[in-house]
């Protein structure tokens, strides 16, 4: 049995990013050695090395491989060629096909280290950066999720059979989602109006290059396209990879803001919560939303509190493998219920923000929360998980999902 005194922890990111660095201040916090920091980039760098090189026992923390120019060149390099920026909305598909490639070299190198074991289910991160994948797990599972768009084998192949789909489907608010983006990027809030007017709610920025070619950025403006010539790019040029297109539900509001929630779930019980404003469709705190007031949020919600945290949870528990998620809520408008618009690998980038009363992560931040969890349940239980992290008493006992 380990004791925290023994423990060693390794983290897989990018050096020096405020991740890694909150994540090792908690780890020194609690009174334990800095952990080894692995770069993304020496995991996914064909070649580089057989595997990386960890040190025998050791706890692998993986975080997101984000905001690291070179890793994403490496990903989504080759497939956008000259046109490559990191700032790009396309290449999706390339970056999931790498960063895959890439979980299972890190599986391999803990695999092959003796006593060391991996703090995250690569399969399960595989299923959260695929937006249909963690749909359909959600809803085999009846957790409550929004109702999606049925698309052919080969998906959507742009603005006219997306139009046409939606028309059928009948539904004339939507949410079109790039399957394996994130924070935001690519997503457009898509309005059919009754006279056949659409409108386009989105932080992609299209641009045209010299010779024709439609390019999409991501911007910190959201933006409104209406012109027909520029919704046909704008979704052509989405539906060049996969999408994942749910239904615009009307949310639940703040201080006259729509209003969603970002609750993290660790080994299995709801601790940390965040309440997100916007004046339009995205709530992401990048593209100026808001952090909303969590006292307000008890009084609306009242009694449906634990129905609240409960839902989050049984979303965490379809990914038994990874000890702490971040998961989208989307209150319906009255605060009495609730779906699961998004569950989140790496989504406990949350500052400055500690657990919730009775949580067990009281006067925690995420990141203490997890070495908390991490070390003081590592002697085995009935409840362990292959990755050696038992869950928590949640609010309720739920069922597995398949």
């Amino acid at each position: 049995m380990s004791t925290p005194a023994s423990v060693r922890f390794a983290v897989v990111g990018v050096p020096g990013n405020r991740r890694v660095e909150m994540f090792a201040e908690a780890v020194r916090a609690a009174g334990l050695d800095t952990p080894l920091v692995v770069p993304w980039l020496e995991v996914l760098t064909p070649g580089a090395a057989d595997r990386p090189v960890l040190p025998p026992g050791c706890l692998v923390r993986v975080d997101s491989p984000g905001e690291d120019e070179a890793v994403d060149r490496l990903l989504r390099g080759e497939a956008l060629g000259g046109g490559w920026a990191p700032t790009r909305v396309e290449g999706g598909a390339a970056w999931y096909a790498g960063f895959r490639s890439g979980l299972r070299t890190l599986a391999d190198a803990v695999a092959a280290t003796p006593d060391c074991r991996l703090l995250a289910d690569p399969d399960d991160i595989a299923v959260m950066f695929d937006k249909r994948l963690t749909h359909a797990r959600l809803a085999a599972a009846d957790v409550p999720v929004p109702p999606v768009l049925l698309q052919g084998a080969g998906g959507v192949s742009g603005w006219e059979e997306l139009r046409q789909l939606l028309r059928e489907q009948r539904m004339p608010r939507v949410f079109v989602k790039p399957a394996h983006g994130s924070s935001g990027s690519g997503v457009v809030a898509l309005e059919l109006g009754p006279d056949g007017q659409a409108t386009a709610t989105t932080s992609a920025q299209l641009t045209t290059t010299a010779d024709g070619a439609v390019e999409l950025f991501n911007s910190l403006r959201v933006r409104r396209y209406r012109d027909e010539s520029e919704l046909r790019a704008l979704f052509d040029a989405l539906a060049s990879e996969r999408l994942h297109v749910e239904r615009w539900l009307p949310k639940a509001a703040q201080g006259g803001r729509p209003a969603d929630l970002r609750v993290v779930v660790t080994a299995g019980r709801a601790t940390h919560l965040v309440v997100r404003t916007s004046s339009h469709p995205m709530t992401n705190l990048h593209l100026g939303g808001s952090r909303g007031d969590v006292a307000q949020l008890r009084e609306a919600v009242g009694a449906r509190w634990s129905a609240l945290l409960e839902t989050a949870e049984q979303a965490a528990a379809c990914f038994p493998g990874s000890p702490s998620v971040g998961v989208d809520i989307l209150p319906a408008t009255g605060w009495q219920r609730f779906r699961v618009g998004e569950v989140n690998a790496f989504g406990d980038l949350l500052p400055g923000l500690t657990g919730l009363p009775g949580s067990g992560a009281e006067g925690l931040d995420t990141y203490a929360a997890f070495v908390t969890a991490t070390t003081s349940r590592l002697a085995a239980t009935p409840s362990t998980s292959h990755t050696g992290i038992p869950r928590t008493t949640t609010h309720r006992e739920l069922i597995p999902c398949p």
